[in-house]
């Protein structure tokens, strides 16, 4: 149930994000959010412990600002795998990758 409701969740941050940052857009209709945040969240638990550990020196030195970096390629990854979802650039990935997290994050722990 937990997982479900983790999904909705990042389904709802990346409507948001669509809806809110210019550069981002999503399209196939409402059905696509869903596939979206399913596949941004394998994305994640593949491929984001993996940049995380590779880039812990940087995420040290900038103390942890480049954090919005590895969150960016992530979102751009998902975007590269799917032609669902668009994003315009690394400035609107960085941005769009951060409100994902913050949705999310609150998500989390308005739901616990």
């Amino acid at each position: 149930m937990q997982l479900i409701v983790r999904w909705l969740v990042i389904a709802a941050a990346v409507w948001l994000v669509a809806d809110l940052v210019p550069g981002v857009s999503v399209t196939g209709g409402n059905g696509s959010y869903f596939i979206i945040a399913a596949l941004f969240a394998v994305v994640n638990i593949v491929i984001g412990p993996v940049l995380r550990l590779i880039s812990l020196p940087f995420t040290l030195l900038t103390l942890g600002l480049f954090l919005l970096v590895v969150n960016a390629a992530l979102l751009g990854i998902t975007a590269a795998l799917t032609a669902r979802l668009s994003v315009d650039g690394f400035g609107t990935a960085v941005v769009a990758g951060f409100l994902i997290s913050v949705v999310t994050w609150a998500g989390d722990r308005l739901l616990r």
